[in-house]
């Protein structure tokens, strides 16, 4: 049997925490362009990008939010460039929509230096990243996306770039081939993931400083969308920031997304102005309720929770009741409702808990007079 790859352990407590479960490249990209669709999504297309351009901020003295992270970073380049030198690698960890690349842009803004950005599916053979290395400038900073998906002779390349500026360039097959050194200039490597535990261990040991993101909280993001509001020439009212803010699912992008939609609802509809009311009107019509839950989110919820009587039940059932595949269920719809405690996945299935109930606003079963579908009673009580 073979050796487990590194980091395999740390995905299974990842899956176990309730992470998505790592798919194949057809299944990812189907499952993102689902996603995509979805106004309360956390990951952005090719278009919604380039809006976000004109939306970052430039410095890290006006990133708002990650407050720690903000000040550990600032240490890092401050020092570096009072040396002269290249800041160690760095690796941001985090879900998508938190500020990732807008950290590697600042980065290279505030040393001054170009960046360079490619992300780890686009990196298929070692040939690909030497191409991108041996190009590199003195004190460029390098940016890939989605690290964990490196292929993996291009991740043993890194290695050796990262740690002494150099990649074995190999010329010929078998017998006869040759390993040629080709010296590279000192440069700093940001990775970004959103997966850090299938990161392998010998990667993530040569990022010399390591940071996640968190979630926002609801205040941080009222800034976020007043800052936004006023580059878009939104007029916006602080009771409206608050209500968008509220749904926003603690992702500045999802914030974004959701006052560019209130901002075309208060122009067609109403003066202009976003307000608490135009703002709590434009997301009722677009089905995003008032803890940021969608049409989807709130199906699998009622699913659980009406007709199977709160679980446990498989997620291939579940799937079904909602007409949804298995995948989508799992992957779009599942960690947000566990993250926002309304689901819990137990070994024995799926679990709605009390916060769900009272989410619907039904009673949550009293201890002990927990039923199953059809009313048939369920061992055990749903919340032990």
């Amino acid at each position: 049997m073979s050796e487990p790859r590194p980091g395999q352990a740390h995905a299974a407590a990842e899956e176990a925490a309730g992470a998505a479960p790592e798919l194949s490249r057809a299944e990812l990209h189907r499952l993102s362009q689902a996603e995509q669709e979805r106004i309360v999504s956390p990951l952005a297309g090719a278009n919604e990008r380039m809006i976000e351009g004109a939306l970052r901020p430039k410095r890290l003295s006006d990133f708002i939010g990650q407050t720690r992270v903000r000040e550990q970073l600032s240490l890092v380049l401050t020092g570096a460039l009072r040396r002269g030198k290249p800041p160690d690698h760095v690796l941001l960890s985090g879900p998508p929509g938190l500020g990732k690349t807008t950290i590697a842009m600042i980065i290279a803004a505030e040393l001054a230096a170009p960046l360079r950005i490619t992300s780890g599916p686009a990196i298929e053979r070692s040939g690909d990243l030497a191409a991108v290395l041996s190009s590199l400038g003195e004190g460029e900073v390098m940016f890939i996306d989605e690290i964990h998906r490196v292929a993996r002779p291009a991740e043993e390349m890194l290695y050796l770039a990262m740690e002494d500026f150099r990649v074995d360039v190999v010329v010929g097959k078998g017998p006869g081939a040759t390993a040629i050194p080709l010296e590279i200039a000192p440069f700093t490597l940001v990775g970004a993931t959103t997966r850090a535990g299938l990161l392998p261990a010998p990667l993530r040991d040569r990022f010399g400083f390591t940071a996640h993101l968190d979630f926002y909280e609801a205040a941080e993001l009222e800034i976020i969308i007043r800052r936004s509001a006023a580059l878009l020439g939104v007029a916006l009212r602080d009771d409206g920031a608050e209500e968008i803010a509220g749904r926003s699912r603690g992702t500045p992008r999802i914030a974004n997304r959701l006052l560019r939609r209130v901002r075309d609802y208060a122009e067609v509809r109403c003066d202009g102005v976003v307000s608490r009311d135009v703002a709590r009107s434009a997301l009722e019509l677009y089905e995003v309720d008032a803890h940021g839950l969608d049409r989807l989110d709130r199906a699998v919820l009622d699913a659980l929770v009406s007709r199977f009587g709160g679980g446990p039940v498989g997620l291939s059932t579940l799937a079904v009741a909602v007409g949804e595949e298995s995948e989508t269920v799992e992957v779009v719809a599942e960690p947000f409702l566990v993250r926002a405690g309304l689901m819990a996945r137990t070994p024995r299935g799926r679990v709605a808990t009390p916060a769900a109930w009272e989410h619907l606003g039904l009673p949550p079963p009293e201890a002990g007079g927990a039923t199953g579908p059809g009313g048939i009673a369920a061992p055990g009580t749903l919340f032990e």
